[in-house]
């Protein structure tokens, strides 16, 4: 190689590494929040270290060489990235925010009513949160963050504003937030006046980044139930798997109404006015024990939303509270988990409202539970009833149940038919007993889904529970059983044992034979291993249930007269000798047909 191509590759070199350290574009914030990356170099210098050498060469360079670095970097915006930090903290009945004149944004939200666990103060934002608004200048990523604003707070009867404000050449951009004296909802507005003219026609993009912090005593249920959560403005909603172990995103496609940091109790979300245009939100798993997940939050901002001063949105920092949710807006009450399908109804339209109602009235949240128990089981109470007198006519009926089934030698399939016959010459619907259970099913697992969710439990002691919303221990133990926990549960245990009893007591009101009445004892003894880790006001409301069914046994005993219903049954046989069978008993036995064709050939086939 000659003395030419030589000095031309260093002058080439030269070129190259002036542009890249002086003109070169800034990387755009990314979207997503990265899987960590481990640095296994032993030479290099801890943090903070590094960031005092940072500190050092920028003390010893000269103010126009920064400028210079400056105007290259941030073009018309150098002369606002430097300044003094200045911190304004605003508080109203519920809320304590921390702003910050560096960005016009966010240092610190604490929710005042409510602490964490171990009474710590309850701050749902902190230094693990940022939220950055970029916005392009001659091709050039510029975060709000990185630029100083200034302040100014004015106060109204029934609010106060805080108004960050930039002004270029006559040209502002202003950031306004409002505060009311009550509720969770900060309003946020991004107003521009020809400040347009300074940015490149392009959307600006909106990013949270944020750990969600531990508040809850139990993390494996804490982190079970974390997410980030979306809602667009077509109605589709979505969320993160929860107990994913690994990082994962979601592109959001459409146009998005609201997206949230979603804990058990607890949330914090940023709603759009018009939507946002389309986003993204990444949740992963973490490793640190002060932090339940990690987790963003990104989307667009119209830039013709930010040219018309529509760029309006909302924060909401609160509780999972339904009644506070529900009013936040269109379905942000999602936040709080109310169960699938027709359950979320159930709850909304009947177990919400009698607990609500009975809050009005007395704060020992254990005698609520055993109020609403009450409640419950007298407005079920017809179909607990009626469920009672089809068990005693089975019960007169099983004498002769008995003889079809020593007939044909055992054999069910053949004395199915027999049976049906004998069922609808005593005027038995075979289904009459099963309906009024199936009814009531549904209310047993809205309660499922609505106690473990309910944060007016958290917290709350009842009788030796420290905490109605976590399991109740009576006993640590030394080591950790398999699917049972470290812990003994005692509102679990009686439960537990009180479901057995009353499978008992039930059991001599039935006609169930075989492997069905072993089940009914194999649950309760299922469940004491299921429920030992769940929240003890639910094992509490289910064994309050279980003693007032015991009350209710022994009451309809009294009022059902099964030689009265005998008599009945035998009227009803000379009635229905020469009656046409219905057409489901028709079509029931015409499928008992087809199974049992279906198992002859079965069995001529082996």
């Amino acid at each position: 190689m000659d003395k030419n191509n030589i000095i031309g590759l260093i002058l080439m070199m030269v070129m190259l590494a002036i542009y890249f350290e002086f003109f070169s574009p800034e990387p755009p914030y990314p979207e997503v929040i990265s899987d960590p990356v481990v640095d296994n170099n032993p030479y290099k210098l801890p943090e903070k270290i590094n960031n005092e050498a940072k500190a050092d060469l920028t003390l010893n360079s000269s103010d126009s060489t920064l400028n210079q670095l400056n105007s290259l970097k941030y073009g018309l915006f150098a002369s606002k990235i430097a300044g003094e930090e200045t911190i304004t903290k605003l508080t109203t009945d519920d809320l304590e925010v921390t702003f910050t004149n560096k960005g016009g944004t966010f240092k610190n939200v604490n929710l005042k009513n409510y602490t964490t666990y171990d009474s710590l103060p309850l701050n749902l934002f902190d230094e693990n949160h940022s939220i950055d608004i970029y916005f392009e200048h001659l091709s050039k990523s510029i975060s709000l963050r990185n630029l100083v604003f200034e302040s100014e707070v004015i106060k109204y009867s029934d609010s106060t504003e805080l108004v960050y404000s930039i002004d270029l050449n006559g040209n502002h951009i202003s950031q306004i937030y409002t505060l009311y004296n009550r509720g969770f909802i900060i309003n946020y507005r991004l107003e521009n006046d020809g400040f347009e003219q300074l940015i490149d026609s392009k959307n600006l993009n909106f990013y949270w980044k944020g750990k969600m912090p531990k508040i809850e005593r139990e993390m494996v249920d804490a982190r079970q139930r974390a997410t980030t959560r979306y809602y667009s403005l077509s109605g589709n909603t979505d969320y993160i798997s929860k107990t994913s172990t690994q990082y994962e995103e979601m592109p959001l496609d459409e146009y998005i109404k609201w997206m949230a940091f979603n804990q058990k109790f607890f949330t914090a979300s940023v709603i759009s006015e018009n939507g946002f245009s389309k986003g993204l939100i990444t949740l992963m798993p973490s490793k640190d024990d002060e932090t339940v997940k990690d987790g963003a939050l990104s989307a667009e901002i119209p830039f013709t939303d930010f040219l018309k001063n529509q760029a309006n949105f909302k924060y909401f920092f609160g509780p999972n509270k339904y009644n506070i949710l529900n009013q936040v807006t269109e379905g942000f009450s999602q936040n709080i988990e109310l169960g699938w399908l027709f359950l979320p109804f159930i709850n909304k339209y009947l177990i919400i409202p009698i607990f609500n109602f009975l809050e009005q009235f007395m704060s020992n949240y254990g005698l609520i539970i055993i109020i609403m128990v009450l409640i419950i089981r007298i407005i079920l109470s017809p179909l607990t009833y009626k469920s009672h007198i089809s068990m005693a006519k089975m019960r007169v009926l099983k004498p002769e149940l008995d003889a079809i089934k020593e007939k044909h030698n055992g054999d069910m399939q053949k004395a199915q038919p027999d049976q049906l016959e004998l069922y609808r010459k005593v005027g038995i619907n075979p289904l009459s007993g099963c309906i009024p259970v199936l009814l009531q099913f549904p209310i047993l697992v809205s309660l499922f889904y609505f106690i473990p969710s309910a944060i007016e439990l958290r917290l709350e002691s009842f009788l030796w529970a420290d905490d109605l919303s976590s399991y109740d221990s009576i006993f640590n133990l030394p080591f950790n059983i398999p699917f049972y926990g470290d812990h003994v549960s005692l509102f679990t245990l009686l439960m537990a044992g009180s479901t057995i009893l009353y499978t008992m007591a039930n059991s001599q009101m039935t006609t169930i034979q075989g492997p069905m009445k072993t089940m009914q004892y194999l649950m309760p003894i299922m469940f004491l291993f299921f429920f030992n880790s769940y929240p003890s006001g639910l094992s509490y409301y289910y064994f309050i249930t279980n003693l007032v069914s015991f009350g209710q046994i022994a009451l309809f005993r009294k009022f059902i007269n099964e030689d009265k219903i005998k008599l009945i049954m035998e009227e009803n046989k000379k009635l229905n000798i020469n009656k046409k069978k219905s057409k489901f008993q028709l079509r029931l036995e015409d499928a008992l047909k087809a199974n049992q064709a279906a198992q002859r050939n079965k069995g001529k086939k082996k």
